[in-house]
């Protein structure tokens, strides 16, 4: 090629990337579903408002009347929706309580695990954390997620090579105490769902993704979901599930139908009346019972509040149970770590989602 040739040429090619960077972006592709007219939501997340969001996805009545995907997501991608997959693991549980592999919610946990003893930190407190004591955040452990300096930390969990024998070890916090109706006080513990997961995994004899896959995925119709595994490949109970937005409104519409999937029982709904009413009051306008969180939604700007049962994960991840409408609210967010991750997305519900259901 001549020396004009390749002048010519790339006088050409610097034209094109000119004329290219000043078109203007294609449009933002539609919704798949919108059944709701929710034209300033996709606006709303596409200018960023609301961090960054992955998906959007409501069901009412047991159909799909929005579903949307965002950046490079769509139907099929899995997102990690971090310590909403908590939620999962007290269904889980119920599962086992209804087969009677495990005899309640007051069952001692450390009995499970006596081939391990002697434990570290041993003790009468120790001795006495029961199953609900995890389900509900309230053992004896000294764990606390929110803090870093705690020993029983999540960061400090995933760092070691095993994460029973971490759990196991952990020490009784020095200030531990119950209320009088025996509630221990909340302390967000993910080692402790961990524990409440090998607990299951002792008495059904089955590893936990496992039993959870052919006892409450496979009737869901969820085939592709993403577990956390430690180094020694224990799975991850306590949260970091990966989930395509269909899928984690499966399992909300399941606990909306009181523990039904289409005519079909797989959990009691006994256990789902028990696992929802809050039993702590963690934040303002926040409850939480077994894994679960309790909210009041506000409907826009009329004041009105609707109560949802809500998965809630890092990054501002929600799966909203919304009895009064019939409906499931999912939000798949990636805004990690991000302080107002979870008001960003819970904006949504308040701001679109809520009131279109209400006019629709």
């Amino acid at each position: 090629m001549s020396v004009a040739s390749m002048v010519s040429t790339g006088i050409a090619a610097t034209l094109v990337a000119t004329l290219a960077a000043c078109a203007p972006p294609p449009p933002p592709a539609p919704p798949l579903i919108d059944r709701l007219g929710l034209d300033g939501l996709v606006r709303a997340v596409e200018d960023g408002d609301h961090g960054e969001i992955a998906a959007i996805l409501v069901s009412r009545d047991g159909r799909i009347v929005f579903e949307d995907y965002f950046g490079r997501n769509g139907p099929d991608s899995i997102v990690d929706m971090r310590s909403a997959g908590k939620s999962l693991t007290a269904i889980a549980v119920g599962v086992a309580i209804d087969d009677g592999v495990i005899d309640g919610v007051e069952s001692p946990v450390l009995p499970f695990f006596e081939d391990l003893a002697p434990f570290r930190n041993d003790g009468p407190e120790k001795r006495a954390i029961v199953l609900r004591d995890l389900l509900t955040m309230g053992s004896a452990l000294d764990c606390n997620d929110w803090d870093d300096r705690s020993p029983g930390q999540e960061e400090r969990m995933y760092r070691s090579r095993n994460w029973t024998s971490f759990a196991l070890g952990l020490p009784v916090d020095p200030d531990f105490s119950r209320s009088r109706t025996g509630q221990g006080r909340f302390s967000y513990c993910t080692a402790g769902v961990f524990l409440a997961g090998q607990t299951l995994e002792r008495a059904t004899g089955e590893r936990f993704d496992t039993f959870v896959g052919h006892r409450i995925l496979a009737p869901l119709g969820i085939r592709n979901v993403r577990w956390r595994r430690s180094p020694d490949g224990e799975v991850q109970s306590g949260g970091q599930l990966g989930l395509r937005a269909r899928d984690a409104e499966r399992i909300g519409r399941l606990v909306l139908n009181g523990g039904t999937w289409e005519g079909r029982r797989i959990v009691s709904e006994a256990w789902i009346a028990e696992m929802l009413p809050p039993v702590a009051r963690p934040g303002a306008g926040l409850g939480y019972g077994y894994l679960w969180w309790q909210a009041e939604i506000r409907a826009g700007a009329s004041g009105e509040t609707v109560a949802a049962a809500m998965m809630i994960g890092n990054g501002g991840n929600i799966v909203a149970v919304v009895p009064e409408r019939d409906a499931v609210i999912v939000v798949q967010a990636t805004n990690y770590n991000v302080p107002g991750d979870f008001d960003m997305s819970r904006a949504l519900l308040q701001r679109f989602i809520v009131p279109a259901l209400a006019e629709n």
